[in-house]
């Protein structure tokens, strides 16, 4: 477990960083509680598919029309298993948090949307025969990384580790910790379906395009700090 260590002055509430958790486990516990058939056909509605996003059979006016597209977005919100929702919250509000008040709630939210939707879109790309929906904002939160990454290259994240009966709190660079991290999704991408089945482009493309956005946002990030 790690947390976000900076003595700078704290800037306005992220709400939108609690917003987004507040929808994503507000729809966990909805799925969790629904009947199966509910369930079931709700993922199937809203998830992404590829199969359905890429149909040959459909032309780029009826894919529009029949807005395919959103599901990218839609999918984003909706997790199936407490696992997946809890590492993708506590990274969302870790790194969120500090992230939101250097980049605005705005481009914030316009990073986890479009960051989620183009992640989600790379793994479809992938897969495009799978009839499986894609679900989880694991691509969103990994852009939130990635930007994170981009906007404070140079902070050290509290790592907390278990030692025997005690744990001991230590400050690593983020540098290293977030680039292990990304190293393992990589790997993953190649050995990953030994361990279930997880989008791992989704984190890959989420977090490339993340500090992207970072680079990107810079100048109107030291702007906004400024005044």
């Amino acid at each position: 477990m790690f947390v976000h260590v900076d003595k700078r002055p704290k800037a306005r509430t992220p709400w939108l960083t609690f917003v987004l958790i507040v929808v994503c486990v507000a729809m966990f516990v909805w799925l969790a509680y629904a009947s199966e058939g509910v369930r079931v056909q709700f993922v199937r509605e809203w998830g992404m598919v590829p199969a359905r996003l890429f149909n040959p059979s459909s032309s780029l006016l009826g894919t529009l029309t029949d807005l395919n597209w959103v599901h990218l977005f839609s999918a984003l919100f909706i997790h199936v298993g407490w696992l997946h929702l809890t590492g993708d919250m506590l990274f969302l509000m870790i790194l969120g948090v500090p992230a939101e008040r250097a980049l605005g709630s705005w481009r914030f939210l316009l990073l986890f949307l479009v960051g989620g939707a183009l992640a989600n879109l790379a793994q479809a790309l992938s897969l495009a025969d799978a009839t499986t929906p894609i679900v989880g904002s694991s691509g969103a939160v990994s852009a939130i990384i990635g930007a994170y990454l981009g906007l404070f290259p140079r902070a050290r994240l509290g790592l907390v580790l278990p030692l025997g009966f005690f744990f001991e709190f230590v400050r690593i660079p983020a540098l290293l910790l977030i680039g292990f991290w990304a190293l393992l999704q990589v790997a993953f991408t190649f050995v990953g379906p030994a361990f279930g089945a997880i989008a791992w482009w989704t984190h890959i493309v989420g977090f490339l395009l993340g500090i992207l956005f970072a680079m990107i946002a810079r100048p109107a990030v030291a702007r906004r700090l400024r005044d």
